[in-house]
């Protein structure tokens, strides 16, 4: 069955300014445009039997997807706080009003990439909702909301590292929907936060700090 999506790029919807960009109008139906900038993601709890937002990915050429209800913001790629200590899949560190988050190369922790490249000039974070963690990937693209019916359920052992709950068929193919609880394991999310610890406490000791 082909995918009943709406067309949501963020960018076409009513805005407000943000801290470092814009932030998407609450409660506003997803509308026609393009991922630029930073966007706050409105709160809409889960409803299988209605149309459920998803922000579309790329993600080392592969499309991917994560419910809308579990990203917090869209960000440009900045400078990143890179210490000698960081792992191959931690890309840095992003200080973000004070507070420092871990940025995490969502390509490797799902396998389709071997080691840390050179992020492209399109790439984003994604933030997440309800955890201290950031995913850097190729590109947000698309923001589209997906019937019930258009999912299909895909089992954990045979997906990207066990990382995909779900795919959408759209015109262009199939599109693998992450479980953002599968992303890192609970010994990864450990040594993630640890990290981050150490790095607030590197940048916390530079003059100016």
């Amino acid at each position: 069955m082909a995918c009943k999506c709406v067309a949501a790029r963020p960018d076409g919807c009513v805005v407000r300014p943000g801290r470092a960009g814009y932030l998407l109008g609450e409660g506003r139906e997803p509308a026609r445009g393009t991922v630029r900038g930073q966007h706050a993601l409105p709160d809409q709890a889960y409803a299988p039997a209605r149309p459920e937002a998803h922000l579309l990915l790329d993600v080392a050429g592969t499309p991917c997807a994560l419910p809308r209800s579990a990203v917090a913001e869209i960000l440009p790629l900045p400078d990143l706080f890179r210490p000698p200590a960081c792992g191959a899949w931690l890309a840095g560190f992003l200080d973000l009003g004070g507070s420092v988050l871990p940025v995490v190369d969502l390509a490797q922790i799902l396998g389709l990439r071997a080691g840390l490249s050179e992020p492209g000039p399109h790439a984003h974070l994604v933030r997440m909702a309800g955890e201290a963690v950031v995913y850097q990937v190729e590109r947000a693209t698309d923001l589209v909301a997906v019937e019930a019916d258009s999912l299909r359920a895909v089992a954990p052992g045979h997906s990207l590292n066990g990382c995909v709950a779900a795919e959408i068929r759209r015109e262009g193919g199939l599109v693998h929907v992450l479980d953002p609880a599968r992303l890192l394991s609970a010994e990864e999310r450990i040594r993630v936060a640890e990290a981050a610890r150490a790095a607030r406490a590197r940048l916390a000791a530079l003059p100016g700090s």
